[in-house]
């Protein structure tokens, strides 16, 4: 039985993750050099384009599809989209009775979530890759990661399937909207792709500063925006889990910037802009697996430890020698395990009875082995298929830009375009900005090297 509310709430949700992908591409944007910020935009809106194609074509079949192999991948009976009303029913059950959506609305909210997962590795390696090179990247890792990923942990038997994956139906480790399938998977496949591409030019010793501040926060804000759709969005209805998401998201997300600014304060003696929208990030990846899982305390205490510990984690870069440039490891890899691994001490069920009780509500250290098994899976599998992938674009088509090109900024070479136009700087007293925008050195006060970024 369609459920009108709940059919307005998911198409609303879906429209605020879709909006998440451009409010990453100005967080990505910003933080980027001037001479690069084109490419990063591109790189992200793309993904929109490319995924968009392949999730119509069979990318929600093999996701959502009924399991065709043990429960690791969906079969054929979305091809195209069609075929969407199994058993002669066009609606699909949400997570209470009488919260039937239509199945389409279900598909548009999940091809979201399949767009903005590669989009999230771009991170680690932007201002070196051929923007061709990485389109095709973005079709064989959705193709050969996120959509089986996504059927271990979506798919839930009976929803568009009879039966669906491995991870929520044989471990049942929990998952509310993604912190395996999105930000473990992306943070694991963005450590790949950085140590295969290798480090930029210079780094490093010239790390590349942010070019604009005020693009990253607008980013960070977007991206809280919609992460609303993300996560009580997930709860495909509008009902009392939509609600405990909607609140978690937010107390969690304030908490993780305070917790951020904190280790800042502590380890640098100042709290940058850049941190605070950082740590808001941090705070959204750690909670997203959890959001509806845990209680307004448990989402305070996930959502402060995330944000310190992601705000810690920055440095590993640094001490490793692999060029994450934009820190996907420490805010999405460590903030999506942060998260999902803490469902096993703060989980109850006592607001939500699909959950289960942690370590910290007597629920002992079932939950949090699932978990543990749920996320290294992940992990893993995400980190040997994506460097086989890398390595295969590498040693084919090739993956980096010339070391000219990376030098001159990636803009021109991919694009023939520029980010800003310095052609009006002409003035005798404008030479030296000039000079500096045109080759895109020319950069606000930011933090110091190594700073969370």
């Amino acid at each position: 039985m369609l459920n009108a509310g709940s059919t307005a709430w998911v198409l609303a949700s879906a429209a605020l993750v879709m909006l998440m992908t451009p409010g990453l591409a100005f967080f990505y944007g910003g933080m980027v050099r001037s001479k690069s910020v084109l490419n990063m935009l591109m790189m992200n809106f793309m993904c929109l384009a490319i995924v968009g194609v392949l999730w119509c074509l069979y990318g929600f079949s093999l996701a959502f599809g009924n399991d065709a192999f043990g429960g690791l991948i969906g079969g054929g009976a979305y091809l195209g989209l069609g075929n969407a009303f199994p058993g002669g029913s066009q609606y699909i059950a949400g997570t209470s009775s009488g919260d039937g959506i239509p199945v389409y609305a279900f598909a548009m909210f999940q091809l979201m979530f399949a767009v903005i997962t590669p989009a999230l590795i771009s991170g680690a390696v932007p201002e070196r890759i051929k923007f061709w090179s990485w389109g095709l990247f973005v079709v064989l890792w959705s193709t050969i990661v996120y959509f089986p990923v996504a059927h271990w942990v979506f798919a839930f038997d009976g929803y568009t399937g009879e039966k669906g994956g491995w991870i929520a139906n044989q471990l049942k480790a929990l998952d509310f909207a993604g912190g395996t399938a999105v930000h473990i998977n992306a943070g694991a496949a963005g450590l790949a792709l950085a140590i295969v591409l290798g480090k930029r030019r210079g780094w490093p010793r010239d790390p590349g500063r942010p070019h604009s501040l005020p693009f990253v926060l607008l980013g960070a804000s977007l991206l809280w925006f919609g992460w609303y759709g993300f996560n009580a969005g997930s709860a495909l209805g509008a009902n009392s889990n939509a609600a405990i998401a909607f609140t978690t998201t937010t107390l969690a997300t304030c908490a993780a910037t305070i917790g951020w600014l904190v280790v800042e304060q502590i380890r640098d003696g100042k709290p940058t802009t850049l941190g605070a929208a950082s740590g808001a990030v941090a705070g959204l990846v750690a909670i997203t697996p959890a959001c509806a899982y845990v209680n307004p305390l448990g989402g305070l205490a996930v959502g402060l430890i995330a944000g310190a510990v992601c705000a810690l984690c920055v440095s590993i870069k640094f001490k490793l020698g692999f060029d994450d440039s934009l820190d996907v490891v420490a805010v999405h890899l460590i903030g999506g395990l942060i998260g999902t691994l803490l469902i096993g001490f703060f989980g109850t069920n006592s607001l939500n009875t699909s959950g289960a009780n942690g370590l910290f509500y007597g629920g002992g250290f079932d939950q949090l082995w699932r978990q543990a098994v749920a996320a290294v899976s992940v992990l893993l599998y995400s980190f040997i298929v994506t460097s086989v992938l890398a390595l295969i674009i590498k040693s084919t088509v090739g993956f980096r830009v010339s070391d000219e090109d990376e030098a001159a900024g990636i803009d021109e070479s991919q694009h023939a375009e520029s980010g800003y136009d310095y052609s009006g700087l002409s003035g005798g007293g404008n030479h030296s900005l000039l000079g500096a925008g045109a080759t895109g050195s020319a950069t606000p006060a930011t933090p110091r090297e190594g700073a969370p970024r």
